[in-house]
C-alpha cells in the first residue's frame, strides 16, 4: 500500500480532478417561494368569486 488509509467520513484524494465546486445561486428567486404564488391565486379566486356574488345579489 503506497497511500495511507482514509479515515471514515473524509474524501479520499483524487488524481487529475480539475473541476471546481459549482456556485449556488442566491436565495430569493420567485420560483423558490410557492406560498407567494398560492397567495396570488387565492386572491384572484376571491376577486372572481366576489364579482359573481355581486352579480347574483344585483349590484
Amino acid at each position: 500500500m503506497s497511500q495511507p488509509l482514509v479515515p471514515p467520513g473524509e474524501t479520499p484524494p483524487v488524481e487529475g480532478s480539475i473541476a471546481e465546486a459549482h456556485q449556488e445561486r442566491p436565495d430569493g428567486g420567485i420560483w423558490e417561494h410557492p406560498l407567494w404564488w398560492l397567495g396570488l391565486i387565492v386572491i384572484g379566486a376571491i376577486i372572481v368569486a366576489a364579482y359573481f356574488a355581486a352579480r347574483i345579489i344585483g349590484y
